[in-house]
């Protein structure tokens, strides 16, 4: 059996302190107290809604897997196409995220009224007890994730699987949570969008009613949306690209050694350092962004740009710290010609994020030109508001294409991918882990967003002192662009790891040749005055034709990009749709009650 490094329990003892400081966190904030008694109905009645969304779609998601896993195991059993502990990988996958996003939205519903009357005492009050809470989020995605890889990792060694087979086996731990993401992620975006537009319609432009009015129905609606699709369902999504990133560099590293491996054969002690870095990595990461939630505190008059910077600091912070990990574990697990590249490509990882997040706070806050240009529109109509948004929406993806572009060829470049595709591939997974490494603390601040919306809302429905509503709205504006940064930061992270995945599938199909296939393989690569063992992922890539000049490849490039926007299209419809059925209940509700 091949010998794991023992830095590999540190991805467990990462796991469970980021699960013990979340325990901890919740009671932190469980302590503080609720507010007076209208607060607090007004609280429970979102948790309610919450609670009643959560039921009603985890009732659609446990019928979809078990679907989804009486099909796998008949594949595994019957088939025999797949491996035995597949299907209950699937499971594990979908089962933790789902159990993050039910502990999430628990904490952030429980939060909202403890914020609020928080910010009676002070702003740093406020801002502590709101961005504890949403690191309870941010804690438990990264401590369910790191401890259901960990877990399959140990269950698997004692069962006397090799390296590469547990490499390959705990990628369908990234589909159950990948399958979970979609239910969260779709369903919960489409509640909010729908509540959102509805109390919006009926409430400010038909009624003349001003925003978090409790005349207004759909209000609650509105404050239970904000939890389900950024709470729960920006923990899900993140929950599948971090999860998703460290397997399929997990995979990755198992294809770079072992064409390290057919250059020089003593590369194969390296197996398993190669495989369990980016675990490692996680770890550490999970330990470190523990410092960075502790770290969070303002004064009581700041400005925006104060504010954000006091969330800021945790982040940078917390990668500094986690970049000095990464040196050691490159530094101690790698050979000594590939190490520092695939630092210098952890590093590209961290980079890239915090670029992301700061670029997306520049389009997004209102302390910069962007938003305030959108601003000055309305002096013009309501026309030019909706054109110079529009505009400004597309100019800001921009940079973050850019920067993902940027990093993934410094990456591969970094980790010797020119030379070596494989270790290339590596380097970029290996930024991947790197960028999501942080996410204990950018979780906690994309949560912090509904969490500080809703106590906004709540201090302005119980009717509480102005002094206090102007503390929950400089944080309800800062939750916005916090909120705004985790949605760049999870499409920046999700490019990232879209790729990993697609080349460790790659990967998965070559050996799946190799081994159903030996003599066709072997007589093409013949072809090419290659052998098996020599082969190359470009080789392969090669004699089957993956590229533009193949009609096939472009067909499905096409249908790919098509499928974007239908899918695009029928979401925006479904928003529609539910907003609609809203504004008739309100309706209904303003002229017979």
């Amino acid at each position: 059996m091949d010998h794991v490094p023992l830095l590999w329990y540190v991805a467990p003892i990462g796991a469970f302190a980021a699960l013990f400081f979340a325990l901890l966190m919740y009671r932190w904030v469980k302590k503080e107290h609720p507010g007076n008694p209208r607060m607090q109905e007004i609280a429970g009645f979102v948790r309610e809604g919450a609670f009643a969304y959560l039921k009603q779609q985890y009732k659609g998601v446990i019928i979809f897997f078990a679907v989804a896993f009486v099909i796998l195991q008949i594949m595994a059993l019957h088939l025999k196409v797949l491996d035995p502990m597949v299907p209950w990988g699937f499971l594990t996958g979908g089962f933790f995220s789902g159990l993050a996003g039910y502990i999430g939205m628990k904490t952030a519903t429980m939060a909202s009224s403890r914020t609020a009357q928080a910010c009676s005492k002070s702003l740093n009050r406020g801002l502590k007890v709101a961005f504890r809470a949403g690191s309870v989020m941010g804690l438990i995605v990264v401590g369910l994730a790191i401890f259901d890889i960990s877990a399959w990792f140990f269950i698997l060694r004692l069962m006397n699987y090799t390296l590469p087979e547990i490499a390959v086996v705990m990628l369908s731990f990234g589909m159950g949570a990948s399958s979970q993401a979609l239910f969260a992620r779709l369903g919960g975006g489409i509640y909010t969008k729908a509540a959102d537009v509805g109390a919006d319609l009926v409430g400010k432009v038909e009624a003349d009613i001003p925003e978090d009015d409790p005349r207004n129905p759909a209000t609650i609606a509105d404050n239970v949306g904000d939890n389900v699709g950024d709470v729960a369902g920006m923990g899900a999504d993140l929950y599948e690209s971090y999860a998703g990133s460290i397997l399929a560099t997990a995979a990755l590293g198992m294809a770079a050694v072992m064409q390290l491996i057919s250059r020089d054969a003593a590369m194969s002690s390296y197996i398993a350092n190669f495989i369990t870095a980016p675990m490692i990595l996680a770890g550490f990461g999970a330990i470190l962004s523990i410092i960075g939630v502790y770290i969070v505190s303002t004064k009581d008059d700041a400005s925006m740009k104060e504010l954000m910077f006091a969330l800021n600091k945790s982040v940078y912070v917390s990668s500094i710290l986690i970049a000095v990990a990464s040196w050691l574990i490159t530094h101690f697990l790698l050979p000594a010609p590939y190490r520092f590249g695939i630092f210098l490509s952890s590093l590209v990882g961290l980079g890239a994020g915090i670029l992301i997040g700061q670029f997306t706070e520049l389009y997004t806050s209102h302390s910069y030109n962007p938003t305030k240009n959108i601003a000055r529109q309305g002096d013009y109509g309501s026309a030019t508001v909706i054109l110079e948004g529009i505009a400004v929406g597309m100019t800001s993806t921009a940079a973050p294409v850019i920067i993902i572009v940027v990093g993934i060829i410094t990456a591969f470049t970094f980790s010797f991918g020119f030379e070596i595709v494989e270790m290339g591939l590596y380097g970029i997974g290996f930024g991947a882990v790197g960028m999501l490494a942080t996410l204990g603390v950018t979780l906690a601040m994309d949560a912090f967003g509904p969490i500080a919306d809703n106590a906004g809302g709540n201090a302005q429905m119980a009717h509480l002192p102005k002094e206090v509503r102007e503390k929950t709205d400089n944080l309800d504006a800062l939750g916005n662009t916090t909120a705004a940064i985790g949605k760049g930061f999870a499409i920046g992270s999700a490019a990232l790891t879209a790729m990993a995945l697609l080349v460790a599938y790659m990967e998965k199909v070559k050996g799946a040749l190799v081994e159903k296939m030996p003599a066709l393989v072997a007589e093409r690569l013949a072809e090419l005055k290659l052998s098996i063992e020599n082969a190359s992922m470009t080789d392969f890539i090669d004699i089957y034709q993956i590229h533009l000049l193949n009609p096939k490849f472009l067909m499905g490039l096409f249908i790919g990009a098509m499928v974007t926007f239908v899918f695009s299209a029928l979401t925006i419809k479904a928003v529609g749709r539910a907003a609609g059925q809203m504004v008739k209940e309100v309706r209904r509700q303003f002229t017979t009650i």
